[in-house]
């Protein structure tokens, strides 16, 4: 197994050991700032496994398979921990995980096809937005905070449903053609 799959490998291992900091009192009033440093270095994992396949050419089915997954695994499991803290409402988590939903379902229509759809800038900012507001969310700052939190949850929701538009648009004819 190469070094980016390893990698991979390691952020779902940390993805239960996020949750028992989050949704526990293991880490005691450190709980959340544990959660947070494991967050982080599996976001930071999921930047370099890319980085280094695709500068080493280090690309496998496996890595295509599980990087994905990994990232959407994590990013739900934090979403869902924010639900069950009562720090984020359940709608926006299903509008969240509904797009990843859809955007998976179309990328395997895509593959069927024979085509390969590559992430849009939407889809980027819609990603560092929801990062910024998990952080964000777990930090749990409060007091004028609030207003920040508030703000950059309202923007990554507002990307994510931009980029399932954008997304269902540019690629309309996967689904009503059969190919592009």
């Amino acid at each position: 197994m190469n070094l980016p799959n390893k990698l991979t490998v390691l952020r779902v291992i940390m993805i239960p050991f996020f949750v028992v900091f989050m949704l526990t009192d293991l880490g005691g009033k450190y709980g959340n700032y544990i959660a947070l440093a494991i967050f982080a270095v599996a976001s930071l994992t999921d930047l370099l496994d890319g980085k280094i396949a695709r500068k080493r050419g280090l690309v496998t089915n496996f890595g295509k398979f599980m990087d994905p997954l990994a990232d959407k695994l994590l990013v739900c499991s934090a979403l869902i921990c924010l639900v069950e803290m009562d720090r984020l409402a359940a709608w926006m988590v299903i509008v969240i995980i509904a797009r990843e939903f859809i955007i998976s379902g179309f990328r395997l229509i895509a593959s069927d096809n024979g085509v390969v759809i590559a992430a849009s800038y939407w889809g980027k900012f819609k990603t560092t937005f929801q990062m910024i507001m998990i952080i964000l969310l777990i930090l749990d700052l409060g007091g004028s905070f609030t207003v920040i939190e508030t703000a950059v949850t309202w923007i990554a929701l507002i990307l994510t449903v931009v980029s399932l538009l954008d997304y269902l648009w540019k690629n309309r004819g996967i689904l009503l053609e059969g190919d592009i």
